[in-house]
């Protein structure tokens, strides 16, 4: 069963994922869907930045595709929490694209920029006590 949710506006989501430390990449390979985990950061423009390898797989697949960024946090004990996505396109850019970029990247990372073209995000109610 799946409990309500509660809708957020797009400047709560923002809020949300700029205090988050891991989310989801969700892209296609040969036109299956694929995610990977990975760090990022929200830049001061609400775009997701994520480093990744130049040359690798992931880059090229994502390279300026329609993609989906999602974070959440939820609470273990009680299934509260927050969940939050962003649908954009991923541009990949080196050294310094970034409003905040570091002053250079490691040997061999590009940039990717995810730019929210739609954010909606939902808070989660904490789920029933089960009946014994």
């Amino acid at each position: 069963m799946t409990p309500d949710t509660a809708p957020l506006d797009e400047r709560h989501c923002l809020h949300l994922l700029a205090g988050a430390p891991v989310g989801r990449v969700v892209y296609t390979v040969g036109a299956l869907p694929a995610v990977l985990p990975t760090r990022y950061r929200l830049d001061d423009d609400g775009s997701v930045v994520l480093q990744a390898t130049a040359g690798s797989e992931f880059l090229r697949a994502v390279a300026g595709a329609l993609v989906a960024f999602q974070a959440d946090e939820i609470d273990t004990a009680d299934g509260s929490g927050w969940s939050v996505t962003i649908l954009g396109t991923a541009e990949t850019t080196g050294q310094g694209a970034a409003t905040r970029a570091p002053a250079a990247l490691p040997a061999g990372q590009v940039t990717i920029r995810i730019h929210p073209e739609w954010v909606t995000g939902h808070l989660l109610p904490a789920a029933l006590a089960a009946h014994g």
